[in-house]
């Protein structure tokens, strides 16, 4: 693998995570919406990842065995909403029940965190990437 194949690597890393800390983000903001445009409460998403292979960018002889991440589809959470009685409560049904998202802030706050580290660990990646690309540098003088 090159060095420039690694950095590829690790840009879309840091790209998936991005996704990650956006759609959790989102998640946490919409956790007490109960009314959206679809009709209903709100429902958390979740991002799927998956290996990509770098031919398409890279060709096939510089990319052999290179694979990093990406995005492949957000998806919704079919877990069933939060069910809280609260009478006087506009969405409210005819027993008083109100559904709230399906969101845990605990586990969105675990999502945050871990999206947080791992995009730590890419830009650390980068920065051996790039510490080794200048030292070669260095070294043709």
């Amino acid at each position: 693998m090159s060095l420039l194949s690694a950095l590829d690597v690790n840009a879309s890393g840091l790209t998936a995570q991005r996704t990650r800390v956006e759609i959790s983000s989102a998640n946490l903001a919409n956790s007490q919406t109960t009314r959206t445009l679809e009709g209903g409460p709100y429902r958390r998403q979740q991002v799927v990842l998956e290996t990509t292979s770098f031919e398409q960018t890279l060709g096939t002889a510089l990319a052999e065995g290179v694979q990093g991440v990406e995005v492949s589809q957000v998806v919704q959470d079919q877990r069933p909403f939060d069910r809280r009685y609260e009478p006087g409560h506009p969405d409210a049904d005819s027993e008083g029940y109100v559904l709230y998202p399906n969101v845990n802030a605990m586990e969105e706050m675990a999502n945050l965190m871990s999206a947080s580290r791992n995009y730590e660990a890419n830009i650390a990646a980068i920065g051996v990437v790039k510490s080794m690309i200048t030292r070669t540098m260095e070294i043709g003088r």
